[in-house]
């Protein structure tokens, strides 16, 4: 878990314990949370088949997919969410890349039935379609994030650790800020 300084402006001001944050949007409920720990791979090769033997595991074959924890986001590039201290073969020997990653994002959860409402504040995609299953990097405001379609109303939402508190607060900002209009 982290917390999330009241006035935080960096990624060092990340620590144990944020609590949650609850409100509306249009009208709708709206959770944000951190995400549970987990360890955060790039994966990265020309031929998916070399990848996918190389870490034991199915790739998904389209841009934008996940299958068990995997997400296709490009051509040639995936990520993986997996539980943590999750470790995958390097791939050694073979034109592939496998780096972990876990050190450089941090995810938050964004559910409810207000979840789309939350993320439209600030994102450009139409989420409202995105069904579980779906992945696809994009920008919050002005920050790259990714998110995740997890189950129906709850969203992963992926970013880098110095980026956090900034999305944090915007995104806990954007509950307090339609309260009063609800």
């Amino acid at each position: 878990m982290l917390e999330i300084a009241p006035l935080a402006v960096a990624g060092i001001d990340l620590a144990t314990g944020t609590a949650a944050v609850n409100g509306m949007v249009s009208g709708l409920p709206v959770c944000i949370a951190p995400a549970a720990p987990l360890t955060r791979w790039s994966l990265r090769a020309r031929d998916a088949g070399a990848l996918s033997a190389a870490i034991g595991r199915a790739l998904p074959d389209r841009i934008g997919v996940v299958i068990d924890g995997i997400a296709r986001l490009g051509p040639d590039e995936w990520y993986a969410l997996l539980p943590e201290g999750t470790v995958l073969p390097g791939g050694a020997g073979l034109p592939v890349s496998v780096v972990e990653v876990t050190a450089r994002a941090v995810g938050f959860t964004v559910e409810g039935a207000g979840a789309v409402a939350a993320l439209a504040r600030g994102c450009p995609l139409d989420l409202a379609g995105f069904a579980p299953g779906r992945a696809t990097r994009t920008v919050f405001e002005t920050v790259e994030v990714q998110i995740w379609a997890t189950a129906p109303e709850t969203y992963h939402v992926e970013v880098w650790r110095s980026f956090a508190p900034w999305l944090w607060h915007s995104l806990a900002a954007g509950l307090a800020l339609t309260a009063g209009l609800d």
